[in-house]
């Protein structure tokens, strides 16, 4: 989450073209309608920080974590938009859903235009966009808490990888197959986003932009920008005994290598840990 007094942004990568941030959840890219009580923007943030103007050129949702790629001049930035548009940029997020999802799957189910305000939705007649996600079930985890009608809850870490670009697209995909991510307000369910609250003081939106991939706009280098998984993001992974399940590259500094520390303690002796939770890693 964004920290109040927390005026610097970590900066993943950065040349003379352009320049990629890790966003905190909880900071909107540029100004919107959707917060008008908001007074802090990754935008203007970044602009005083470099001393400079910066360009955005694709946006993650305000509770979402992760890489967000900025331009450093006008032409950069109508060139890095027309990469996103044409679908040559990778896109790599990690989520938590509720229930289990099938090991992989894609989601193909076009999605109307998402608009910041009643005013602009005079256009939402317009046919339905095509957009496609695929999925890759990494973990699940069984918590014997009530939720619906069944005595324990089920959750699931995924890997996600938007082909297209619609606005909110991860989450209203998730929501479509029933297994929406979990700390969303407006397509997930409130009773297991309070759950997560309560058992692990998870107060944000479980979804993280972990990597992008794509062609510098101006030497043609190819380009990976990696952003570590949030502090609380990985505290929740721990909790859950999921970290084992996630890329190395994605974990913070220091995560990897505890990881591997606890799983030789683990190969020397039982198996540990009194939280009453059923997990497992799904196989590659």
């Amino acid at each position: 989450m964004v920290e109040a007094g927390g005026a610097v942004l970590p900066i993943i990568y950065q040349d003379q073209h352009l320049v990629a941030i890790h966003k905190p959840a909880g900071l909107l890219v540029h100004r919107s309608p959707i917060d008008r009580r908001e007074r802090r923007f990754a935008l203007q943030m970044l602009r005083d920080q470099l001393g400079q103007r910066v360009y955005a050129v694709h946006r993650l949702d305000k509770g979402t974590s992760g890489v967000l790629l900025f331009a450093l001049s006008s032409a950069v930035g109508r060139a890095l938009s027309r990469c996103f548009e044409a679908r040559q940029v990778g896109k790599t997020y990690l989520a938590v859903v509720r229930g289990h999802p099938p090991l992989a799957g894609e989601i193909d189910h076009p999605l109307r235009r998402h608009f910041d305000t009643e005013g602009a939705r005079a256009a939402a007649d317009a046919p339905a966009q095509d957009a496609c996600t695929r999925y890759r079930r990494l973990a699940t985890i069984e918590l014997p808490h009530r939720i619906d009608r069944y005595p324990s809850s089920r959750y699931a870490l995924v890997e996600l990888e938007p082909l297209s670009g619609r606005r909110h697209q991860l989450r209203r995909h998730l929501k479509h197959i029933a297994h929406p991510i979990i700390g969303d307000a407006t397509y997930g369910k409130g009773r297991h986003n309070r759950l997560f609250q309560t058992l692990f003081a998870c107060n944000r939106l479980l979804l993280a932009c972990t990597e992008l991939r794509l062609a510098h706009p101006v030497t043609g280098a190819v380009l990976t920008l990696r952003a570590p998984l949030a502090n609380d993001f990985h505290r929740l992974l721990a909790r859950l005994e999921w970290t084992s399940a996630v890329a190395p590259r994605w974990l913070p500094d220091g995560a990897a290598e505890a990881l591997d520390e606890s799983i030789g303690e683990a190969d020397g002796g039982s198996a540990g840990g009194t939280a009453p939770i059923t997990a497992r890693d799904d196989p590659d």
